[in-house]
């Protein structure tokens, strides 16, 4: 998995956020960020290309992985930390990132995600974990 990321990131960097050829050019119609964190555990540095949504002046994410059984590991590292790095188009900010695991705001935020991505649906038939819902607030 690490070379196919590394193709997106790199394509991602080289044209402002726009991924069209990575992965068979499977990303060419969606919005991706680079989401820079930290483990929790190991303390290693990682960069992931997520799909996210644009919502209320925020970028939502969404921790689906595909439908897999356990929450991807970035999930867990953003809950531990008090602000992250996020590269959107050509722009680095920095984030507050919440972790809704539950409840209406949580609801809410995931069904907008859902009108976004409608594949999410496909997803839920994979497993029968709640797939957070996760808000990174730009510090102004």
């Amino acid at each position: 998995m690490r070379s196919e990321n590394d193709q997106i990131i790199t394509e991602f960097r080289a044209n402002a956020g726009d991924v069209h050829e990575a992965e068979g050019g499977r990303f060419k119609n969606v919005e991706l960020l680079l989401l820079h964190d930290v483990g929790r555990k190991s303390g290693r540095e990682f960069v992931h290309p997520l799909l996210y949504l644009a919502h209320e002046g925020s970028y939502l994410l969404l921790g689906a992985a595909g439908g897999a059984p356990d929450e991807p590991a970035w999930v867990g590292n953003l809950a531990a930390m008090q602000e992250v790095i996020i590269e959107v188009g050509r722009r680095t900010l920095t984030a507050t990132p919440t972790v809704l695991r539950e409840g209406p705001e949580r609801d809410r935020l995931y069904a907008d995600f859902v009108d976004y991505w409608p594949d999410v649906r496909e997803y839920e038939t994979h497993t029968t974990r709640t797939f957070p819902v996760v808000r990174l607030d730009p510090a102004e």
